[in-house]
């Protein structure tokens, strides 16, 4: 492993090809054994550090059509956090589903699983099959894996019937010094962002692009009022920067003064601070409270000069869902994934129902959709949302913050990078747009 980073930080990626791949590598994981030991805890006290394990563990076998990456840095998505907490399922159920569909999936039914969703890295082996990529080639790559076998994928591969998400739903994640990705994964690395800066976006900014900006979710046009429920944060801030781009008019709801000002950094100027306003949308556990729904559509109208929102990205899940659904417009649309707070979404459906409102379920992204986000990145019309970055030793750590909502933007980590700051190949790009690239450091 010392041989192959020692080249990447060289810049002598041409010689990878010719190094020997190392038969083991570290890794995060959750291990088989142990998916009960939150068993009776609410799931705010339960702690990633306990369960997320650095282990070294075996170089999988490459198969055709896939790639092995050396993993520079990587990034804490929130389905890390429900692996490391086994809710709302272990995802040794999906490893072992995974496993039966074929001799070459089998590789990923193991008593342990590497984790993560997100790389930036260098390539250093393709499977048979493999033309678009080669060794040495620095690349992202987004997390959704497809087989394509059945006709449902073949107009949205999100569609298709062995769908997965890669470091989650299947092994051998990005939080580790190697991953076994698919070629129709990978996408190049943005050359004037670091290792943790391109890492970073991956999962999120595709999500948010999805869900926002595409036909198969809210199809944003100039002009819309779009409420964003999480605004600075991993998929929020994505969504802000999206609507802006786009022309619509974003009204941010955060949790604190400090995640207001990041908004505004972004550009935007309509923000909510649910906290300041102590909107309380649950009377109790089985009840919620309309008044609170109505209150905070006359706060949205009081920002935007009277406008009910067209679009209501939401993500948060059970708690804000009746709001959500209450605050859209006659004929609007509530574009939903995640459920961070909870899957199990309550509203009235006469305000869905008789005002003729849209609610479009939104999962990843498919390879059109993820190229077109990362496309923007490279470009510097979208920038990374890194707010801190880990070592892969405290991994744990990473996660914890990010469950318990410690964090701003995107927590990063270090994989194979010695260090942060490393893998820019544009300087002018960079330094162009070096003030956004940071807006959401040390915050």
């Amino acid at each position: 492993m010392k041989q192959i980073l020692d080249a990447i930080l060289a810049g002598d990626n041409a010689t990878l090809g010719g190094l020997d791949v190392p038969d083991h590598y570290r890794g995060i994981t959750v291990h088989a054994d142990e998916t009960a030991m939150f068993e009776g805890l609410e799931t705010k006290e339960k702690d990633p550090r306990k369960s997320l394990h650095l282990d070294d563990v075996p170089t999988p076998e490459l198969g055709p059509g896939e790639a092995l990456v050396a993993v520079m840095a990587s990034a804490i998505n929130y389905n890390t956090v429900w692996t490391s907490i086994f809710e709302p399922v272990s995802t040794f159920s999906f490893l072992k589903r995974y496993g039966k569909l074929s001799p070459l999936t089998a590789r990923h039914d193991l008593p342990y699983h590497v984790v993560g969703s997100d790389l930036a890295g260098v390539v250093l082996r393709t499977g048979p099959g493999v033309n678009a990529w080669k060794p040495g080639d620095e690349v992202v790559a987004h997390c959704l894996s497809v087989e394509l076998e059945s006709p449902d994928g073949h107009n949205d591969t999100m569609l298709d019937s062995e769908q997965r998400i890669w470091g989650f739903e299947t092994n051998f994640g990005g939080l580790a010094e190697l991953a076994l990705v698919k070629s129709n994964q990978l996408m190049p690395k943005p050359a004037h962002l670091t290792w943790e800066e391109a890492a970073s976006p991956g999962l999120v900014n595709s999500t948010a692009y999805r869900q926002l900006v595409s036909a198969n979710g809210a199809n944003l046009k100039q002009g819309d009022v779009v409420l964003i429920w999480g605004a600075s944060g991993g998929l929020g801030s994505y969504a802000t920067q999206f609507a802006l781009n786009g022309g619509a008019v974003p009204v941010c709801v955060v949790s604190s003064p400090e995640k207001a000002e990041i908004c505004r950094a972004m550009g935007a100027e309509l923000i909510i601070d649910r906290s300041a306003e102590d909107y309380r949308f649950w009377r109790d556990e089985q009840t919620q409270d309309p008044t609170e729904w109505k209150r905070l559509g006359a706060k949205i109208r009081e920002l935007t000069g009277g406008d009910d929102p067209d679009i209501v990205f939401e993500h948060p899940g059970r708690e804000t869902f009746g709001a959500s659904v209450y605050v859209a417009r006659r004929g609007g649309t509530i574009v939903t994934c995640a459920s961070t707070s909870g899957f199990l979404h309550e509203y009235d459906n006469r305000y869905l129902w008789m005002n003729l409102k849209r609610i479009v379920g939104s999962h990843f992204a498919n390879y059109r959709e993820a190229w077109e986000a990362n496309r923007l990145i490279a470009k510097g019309m979208v920038h990374p949302t890194v707010s801190r970055v880990y070592p892969l030793e405290e991994t744990g750590q990473a996660a914890y913050d990010v469950h318990r909502n410690l964090h701003q933007g995107k927590v990063g980590v270090l994989t194979l990078a010695p260090a942060e700051g490393l893998g820019v190949r544009d300087e002018e790009l960079r330094a162009k747009h070096l003030d956004r690239i940071n807006r959401f450091r040390d915050r």
